[in-house]
């Protein structure tokens, strides 16, 4: 893997840095194909909170379990037709959660490990609200796809992009080309590679 991306010296650097760095994955897909929706155009803050008041209000209550881990994250027959305007989504947003909810109920869309990764973009992109970005990176956490790339995402266009001019999405796809099929791993490195270190001054 390594051998496929450090002839690129931004990734050989990020090698150096992070020898052993490997993609996350998610305990529970649907949690995670939620919660990027939830994420869509809103800070880190932002979706967090929404995600909080989204199990608070919809979540299975766990007997016994402190405050703040009493609740299970809801299952897609709980969110398929539930009011989450009223949590403070903007409506489109939650007609996308409710859709994602009625293919992930319905069985036409799982996450399943040993997809292939253009068929489950497909499925993902399908819906309404769902674009190349989420898709990818549902395929990413949720999957384990080594070869996820969310072209369209604006930190890896501008860390592929010359000083003040980030790349586009169909320059960076381009760019990513060689480091197939390890590309979500170019993408973790080039993310650790745009955060500042611990401890760093802001």
């Amino acid at each position: 893997m390594h051998a496929a991306l450090a002839s690129e010296p931004l990734l050989a650097q990020g090698i150096a840095l992070h020898p052993g760095l490997r993609v996350p994955g998610g305990w529970e897909g649907f949690e995670v194909a939620v919660r990027a929706v939830l994420g869509q155009q809103v800070s880190v803050a932002a979706a967090t909170t929404l995600a909080s008041r989204l199990v608070q209000a919809h979540g299975t209550r766990l007997p016994g379990m402190p405050e703040g881990l009493d609740r299970q994250f809801p299952q897609p027959q709980q969110l398929a037709e539930a009011p989450l305007e009223r949590i403070g989504l903007p409506r489109t947003r939650a007609e996308t959660v409710r859709a994602l909810a009625h293919a992930c109920a319905e069985g036409t869309l799982d996450f399943e490990p040993g997809q292939r990764l253009d068929a489950f973009v497909a499925r993902c992109t399908a819906l309404p609200g769902i674009g190349d970005w989420t898709a990818q990176y549902i395929a990413l956490r949720a999957l384990g796809q080594p070869d996820a790339f969310p072209a369209g995402d604006l930190v890896l266009q501008q860390r592929l992009g010359a000083p003040g001019a980030r790349l586009t999405a169909r320059q960076a796809e381009a760019r990513s080309q060689p480091w197939r099929p390890w590309r979500a791993y170019a993408v973790l490195h080039l993310w650790h590679l745009s955060s500042p270190p611990p401890g760093a001054a802001p």
